[in-house]
């Protein structure tokens, strides 16, 4: 369990630790590995991000394709791979896809996402819930993308989900968080991680998200579609980082009024 609704002071890294599916993580930035222009920004990007965890989108990409492989770029012993289940519509789709990715790769820790609509698209909810379900039955660990509902996310943890992952807003669209209520929501209910996905554009999105008490946050378009995905992947670690030190050192509280620095007694 994350420490969402207890703050508490951190020396180091070592000492507030992502954990996922049992496994320690010091970044607490998964980025996608899609849309850059080749796969030297995409490495130099993920370089920069320090992430430890990215995803790959099993339907689109041959991991073992001919010529320069995503594996041969970045290699699995340095990085935790999370297959996705990006382009599926059912949840038969993506069952059939991740067990494809475990019989490939030996993966068991995966992303699921179950689209429900070709233009925003936003995840079918209930096709999510059959796929999860199944999913945790047949032993993967399974982090599951959804809309930003705090009782969907309850449901999801409920059926054995390791992480809960609401977006901030729709797929790519880089607007930010839009409902930072339901997020908080969400994140003080859970007894699992829950990491904003999808919707960050820049990296006070992701400093926001952190604040809100996100264990986390996974993004693709916001790096690579930048005009310089190398430094925006640096800023997103930055931001990431810091957004996570405010939230445990706990921010003061909000005013109506002014409240002086300086101490009005005693003065001259």
């Amino acid at each position: 369990m994350q420490a969402h609704s207890s703050l508490h002071p951190v020396t180091s890294q070592n000492d507030d630790a992502l954990i996922l599916a049992g496994k320690r993580y010091h970044s607490r930035l998964l980025v996608g590995t899609g849309k850059y222009k080749n796969m030297a920004e995409t490495k130099a990007a993920i370089e920069a991000s320090g992430a430890e965890i990215i995803t790959v989108a099993i339907r689109r990409i041959n991991l073992a394709g001919d010529g320069e492989s995503l594996q041969e770029t970045l290699p699995p012993e340095h990085y935790t791979y999370l297959p996705n289940t990006a382009g599926c519509y059912t949840a038969e789709e993506a069952v059939r896809t991740l067990r494809l990715a475990r019989e490939a790769g030996g993966w068991t820790l995966v992303k699921l996402e179950v689209i429900g609509d070709r233009t925003s698209l936003y995840p079918d909810v209930g096709e999510t819930l059959r796929a999860a379900e199944i999913l945790v039955k047949e032993g993967f660990d399974v982090m599951a993308y959804t809309n930003d509902d705090p009782i969907t996310a309850r449901r999801l943890e409920e059926v054995g989900c390791v992480a809960v992952m609401p977006l901030a807003a729709p797929i790519g669209s880089g607007l930010g968080i839009q409902n930072p209520l339901n997020i908080r929501m969400i994140v003080e209910q859970a007894r699992v991680p829950i990491l904003v996905d999808a919707g960050v554009g820049t990296a006070s999105d992701a400093a926001i998200a952190m604040e809100l008490g996100c264990d986390g946050v996974l993004m693709n378009t916001a790096i690579a579609e930048a005009q310089s995905p190398i430094q925006m992947a640096e800023a997103m670690k930055k931001a990431v980082e810091a957004g996570r030190l405010a939230y445990l050192a706990g921010r003061m509280p909000k005013r109506p009024y002014a409240s002086a620095s300086s101490p009005e007694a005693g003065k001259l």
